[in-house]
């Protein structure tokens, strides 16, 4: 008796989502598992802010191959580009078509400049691990070739990404200015929010928390200020001109170009619409910060589509009726400098060392959602391990 024909099963996008969907299917009898990426590594995002600010990158990447091993899927480095409903064919930059009887695309988000003149050409990103070591550099570059750091940092938006990078900023400056035995200077680093507020999606005594603690630590906050143009030497907001070499974008992410071009039905947020059980159509799952859902744009969100989308594939292999996905606010947390955090959980928020503790241990948790315990524990302490690539190091 002939064996039952694969389903081919083709995921778009090495992120949150698009991993934890191939590792549930992922050598079952049933499946036949491809996924397609951009990237060799996993980025964990929340920890790109410290490879920024002197973290190893081994806490903020996981190669692809050491994720899947020998878990019996295809792991393909290319570039999603055009979908052919009608053959069910997706076709890459490279020119090469994989065939699919069931999409999941999970390309995540990119960077959104919105227009504004000079941001693409002068400010620096912390959205991969390729543009946290050009600021690293950028920083350390200063101190080889002046022997002194730009006094004034910027960082545009106040969101959970500025606001981790804003408060780790101060003490790394003065904590490379140590090391290499420069003169103390004054650091200014700037937060620059639309919002009237830090963290505006948040409550406000939240907002007003992690306010406080950037105050603290000697971050200043411009906030209802738009950004209108920035130069190689300053940033032109709406009311006021900052000088600064050093501008850091995080403000703005619009979802991958794939889903528009390829003419899926868009909401008023830019994302896919998709129904019940993340299908923008047959045979096609949307999920993560693709899908039009409540909350889209988390990473607890992506890992908890991919789980879902997985748990519905394996059910409709058995015959099964598929479930409704049901949105679940995720857990809060920013960090927010050395041993001190913010967590929204349920109704409840906790703030200081104790939200810092909780941080570590979702990474923990995190990472191990990808590797077994002792391979996630040894990822999980590299973030104390020495800077490595430091240009000022090599020097000495």
């Amino acid at each position: 008796m002939d064996k039952p024909e694969k389903r081919k099963i083709l995921i778009l996008g090495g992120g949150f989502g698009g991993i934890k969907a191939a590792l549930e299917l992922a050598g079952r009898a049933k499946f036949d598992v491809t996924l397609i990426s951009d990237q060799t590594n996993f980025r964990y995002y929340p920890m790109l802010y410290r490879s920024a600010t002197g973290g190893s990158r081994v806490a903020s990447t996981i190669p692809l191959l050491e994720i899947f091993g020998d878990k019996g899927l295809k792991v393909i480095n290319d570039t999603a580009k055009t979908l052919d409903r009608a053959k069910k064919q997706v076709r890459c930059i490279s020119g090469k078509v994989y065939e699919y009887d069931v999409l999941v695309i999970a390309l995540g988000s990119v960077t959104n400049f919105f227009g504004v003149k000079g941001l693409r050409e002068h400010a620096f990103g912390i959205k991969s691990i390729e543009e946290a070591q050009k600021l690293r550099d950028h920083l350390h570059k200063q101190l080889l070739d002046e022997q002194k750091p730009d006094i004034n940092y910027i960082v545009i938006g106040g969101g959970a990404t500025g606001v981790e990078l804003a408060g780790a900023l101060p003490g790394y400056i003065r904590h490379i200015m140590k090391r290499h035995g420069l003169e103390p200077r004054a650091v200014n680093v700037d937060v620059v929010e639309g919002e009237k507020r830090v963290m505006p999606r948040m409550s406000e005594k939240y907002s007003a928390r992690v306010a406080k603690r950037l105050r603290n630590l000697g971050v200043k906050l411009y906030l209802g200020q738009k950004v209108l143009a920035e130069t190689a030497d300053s940033l032109k907001l709406s009311g006021r001109t900052l000088s600064s070499e050093t501008v850091v974008w995080t403000a703005g992410v619009t979802t991958n170009p794939f889903i528009a071009s390829n003419g899926f039905a868009l909401s008023e947020h830019g994302k896919a619409v998709v129904n019940e059980n993340l299908q923008a159509e047959d045979s096609i799952f949307i999920i993560g910060d693709n899908a039009d859902t409540q909350f889209s744009g988390m990473a607890q969100t992506a890992l908890r589509d991919g789980l879902y989308v997985a748990k519905q594939l394996i059910k409709q292999a058995a015959g099964r009726t598929l479930e409704p996905y049901e949105p679940k606010r995720p857990v809060y947390v920013t960090p927010v400098g050395n041993f001190w955090a913010a967590v929204s959980w349920g109704e409840r928020e906790i703030f200081g060392p104790i939200a810092w503790l909780l941080r570590r241990t979702a990474d923990l948790r995190a990472y191990h959602d990808y590797e077994p315990w002792w391979k996630a524990g040894k990822r999980w302490m590299a973030e104390n391990e020495p800077e490595e690539n430091c240009p000022i190091c090599s020097k000495k």
